[in-house]
């Protein structure tokens, strides 16, 4: 079949094989450039490791540091006659090209949240790796079935208190439009920590460590976000804001649990981006597209791949790893540079529809978007045919 990239909404409902294979090696060609990485981990788990920031981790472990990859992901598998989801065929071109040169790379497609995958996760490292030196949490997921209760939470995206009034922009229709949220009820300020929390990460590591599988020094970091004022009420300061200072303290507690065998655990504060997760939130797309265009003219820009790259130096090239006041490691420390912001708080009012192509970067922001779903890649034919069913 043809394949042509079919949106709706913040998603794109199709994926082209070829172009998510081409992505992949991108970013694994840019690894390769910037040399090994010093006092790299052998032995790698990726808990959500299919697209963005998880797939970027994983990428880079293996051709950074010659890693064994083991990745978890909950995808759609392609059939002879339907199309995969993106995270499928980027996870099946990343294992080929990792194990063409040479290393371990294996996954596990289910539901990370589950006792059954963490245990599937546990004999496959036991069979194949004995111990892991590092897990990366990179799980964004709209809802979660706890794995004690069954319970179903779903996560929200709203402020607190009151009414949070702005302006988003249309990714289909690209028009600047205002928006109105909601204050969210008590009731789902807890879902959406149950879901965005740090108790599932927390559970791994106990899985993890009870089952004899963490190696001496083993090191475990989760991702996250913080942003500036223009989104502050509807991210830091709402239902995920929550979410995420749950996940810091998590982070303290394996901390200080980790440290007496030489382990470590930290949330990394990584930069806003295009990715699947970011789309969904009002404000964000908006606010990317002009902090491309600012961090672009100031030579600053960086993409999932840029940025993981610099964290796994600062986890293991430096011999220290800087910290926050909060003890988190901040990847997003361009983003957040005063001139940064000053630059895109400047253009914030002046965005309307009639000057959103002139003030952002929609260009930069749609191939982006389009890139994470395997379309426009250089190299590629995409009006050939392409075949559908993509399997290990």
């Amino acid at each position: 079949m043809i394949v042509r990239p079919k949106t709706r909404g913040f998603i794109c409902i199709t994926a082209h094989p070829e172009g998510c294979a081409a992505h992949v090696e991108q970013w694994a060609q840019y690894i390769r450039k910037q040399g090994p990485i010093a006092n790299a981990p052998k032995r790698v788990l990726v808990v959500g490791s299919s697209t963005g920031y998880g797939l970027a981790s994983r990428v880079t472990a293996a051709f950074g540091g010659g890693a064994a990859t083991l990745g978890v992901y909950f995808e759609k598998p392609s059939e002879p006659d339907r199309l995969g989801t993106a995270g499928w065929y980027n996870t099946l071109a990343f294992e080929r090209s990792a194990r063409a040169a040479g290393l371990y790379a294996t996954g596990i497609n289910g539901d990370a949240f589950s006792d059954a995958v963490k245990q599937q996760a546990i004999e496959r490292i036991k069979a194949d790796l004995g111990q892991i030196d590092l897990m990366i949490y990179s799980l964004a997921s709209p809802r979660r079935t706890h794995p004690k209760t069954g319970a179903v939470a779903k996560s929200v995206l709203k402020p607190l208190g009151e009414t949070f009034v702005s302006k988003t922009v249309d990714t289909d229709k690209w028009t600047v439009n205002p928006v109105s949220i909601e204050p969210a009820t008590e009731q789902e300020v807890a879902d959406t920590v149950t879901v965005m929390g740090g108790e599932d990460w927390q559970l791994w590591v106990d899985a993890l460590e009870a089952a004899g599988v963490t190696a001496p020094g083993f090191n475990t970091v989760a991702y996250s976000y913080i942003g500036p004022d223009l989104t502050w009420a509807v991210y830091r300061n709402g239902t995920i804001g929550r979410a995420k200072e749950d996940l810091e303290r998590t982070a303290h507690a394996l901390h200080a649990r980790l440290a007496a065998k030489g382990g470590r655990a930290f949330v990394s504060v990584n930069k806003a981006l295009v990715t699947q997760a970011s789309s969904a939130i009002p404000v964000v797309p908006l606010y990317i597209s002009l902090l491309y265009r600012v961090m672009k003219e100031k030579g600053l820009h960086e993409g999932c791949i840029e940025q993981i790259r610099r964290l796994f130096g600062r986890l293991y090239e430096q011999g220290t790893t800087p910290v926050d006041t909060d003890g988190r490691i901040r990847i997003d420390d361009w983003e957040m540079r005063e001139d940064v912001q000053k630059a895109v708080a400047d253009l914030w009012p002046q965005v309307t529809t009639e000057t959103l192509p002139q003030l952002a970067d929609i260009a930069g922001y749609r191939e982006e978007f389009l890139k994470l779903f395997g379309f426009g890649l250089p190299g590629i034919d995409y009006e050939a045919e392409t075949e559908p069913h993509v399997v290990a």
